[in-house]
């Protein structure tokens, strides 16, 4: 029965329950399409981290990411690759040459990181080839074609068959130089990553620094499954003791930083949000203790005892915060699933984000568990707000309170 008294109780000022009912079904809805949006727009970052930019796990020489030399190889990579084929989970694997380099055109020249690879076997780990906008991966039969980033094109002033040439440091550390001919031209969301990475057939690389064939500086592998990464990564690491295997997460900390740190954000932007909604609530139930304090004198007068009256005003604000969530919750929830469909574009702000690694256009992952979250903060938040106006109701003298003129 305490129930629907306390329901009906919260309808006597219709008005004034509606707006906080909205007030709070507004941050309510502002707290879960926000951590929605921003959870689409972290396992974007993340999916293009792994599959555009290190794939799941990549294996070096011990000295290699210390000091990125040419001459801390892998010999035998071969042998290494079809190892690692053969683990269950991995999905696929590839080798690749790694150098840094001059990269200069007719009219000028940029520091580049130089990709060797075999692009049949590149395309089953990354999905560069899906990001050419100009011409073609890699494909033809001609010697010495080169991939390379928009950004880096308008660096250099350079388009489809323009010749590039590429000066670095041979095996035998004397200086060499290569001409390269533009055959694709890619574009990622990561704009830092386009103006610095280009892409070279394995061999055309091998045969200009004077490294022989069976070597390399990198082995990444794709794996079938995200939630193995801990599992098959051990096995790599059991399998090739004396090389030095590494995750997406260890190899990208910046990123893996923001997937660990999000959801503290979240929780911290929401905790400010019910705050702010606490004092509102407490404000409400305090007039509504105050209109209704004969009323309140006069139960506890004809014997209601004071854990009942202080538990329905509990329920009341209960009630009255609780719905307004539930109103939130529904309107977030069904608003992310309108946008994970459609996306929301952002490509006024394309030029940021890019240079931050972001897609400009965001789709936003509904989630049960997080709306499940902000519910039970909600009732935690409902009854904290209750605990204050209750108190101060069974603080109500019977006698007093019938002979107050409100």
């Amino acid at each position: 029965m305490i129930w629907s008294v306390a329901w009906r109780n919260i309808w006597r000022n219709k008005l004034r329950s509606a707006v906080i009912m909205m007030a709070i079904a507004i941050g309510i809805f502002a707290s879960v399409f926000t951590w929605a949006f921003y959870r689409g727009m972290v396992d974007q970052r993340i999916q293009t981290a792994i599959l555009t930019e290190a794939s799941h796990i990549q294996v070096h020489h011990p000295d290699y990411l210390v000091n990125p030399d040419q001459k801390s190889r892998i010999s035998g990579i071969n042998h290494l690759v079809s190892g690692i084929d053969t683990l269950k989970g991995v999905k696929a694997v590839t080798k690749r040459i790694l150098v840094n380099a001059m990269a200069t055109s007719a009219e000028t020249g940029s520091g580049v990181r130089i990709i060797g690879i075999d692009p049949d076997r590149e395309k089953q780990v990354t999905n560069i080839y899906t990001k050419i906008k100009e011409g073609t991966y890699l494909e033809g039969g001609k010697r010495n074609p080169i991939v390379i980033g928009s950004e880096l094109t308008e660096k250099l002033s350079v388009g489809l068959r323009t010749k590039v040439v590429l000066t670095l440091q041979a095996m035998d550390g004397t200086l060499t130089s290569g001409l390269f001919r533009v055959e694709g031209i890619y574009h990622t969301s990561n704009s830092a990553y386009d103006e610095m990475n280009v892409f070279v057939k394995y061999g055309d690389i091998a045969g200009l620094i004077g490294l022989d064939s069976l070597s390399g500086h990198e082995v990444a592998v794709l794996l079938a499954d995200h939630g193995e990464l801990g599992d098959i990564t051990g096995k790599v690491r059991k399998q090739n003791p004396g090389l030095d295997t590494k995750t997406w997460k260890e190899i990208m900390p910046e990123v893996s930083m923001v997937e660990e740190t999000m959801d503290i954000s979240m929780y911290i932007f929401i905790g400010v949000v019910l705050v702010a909604l606490i004092f509102g609530i407490i404000n409400t139930m305090l007039m509504a203790i105050l209109e209704r304090v004969k009323e309140l004198g006069m139960l506890m007068a004809v014997g209601m005892n004071k854990m009942r009256v202080f538990l329905m005003i509990l329920l009341e604000t209960v009630l009255l915060s609780f719905t307004g969530g539930i109103i939130g919750m529904l309107a977030g929830y069904f608003v992310t699933v309108l946008f994970y469909h459609k996306g929301i574009n952002l490509s006024m702000f394309a030029e940021a984000y890019g240079k931050l690694g972001y897609e400009t256009r965001v789709h936003p992952v509904p989630d049960l568990d997080i709306d499940l979250k902000v519910a039970l903060m909600v009732l935690i938040t409902g009854i904290l707000a209750a605990l204050y106006p209750a108190w101060k109701a069974i603080q109500l003298k019977p006698a007093e309170a019938l002979h107050m003129d409100v």
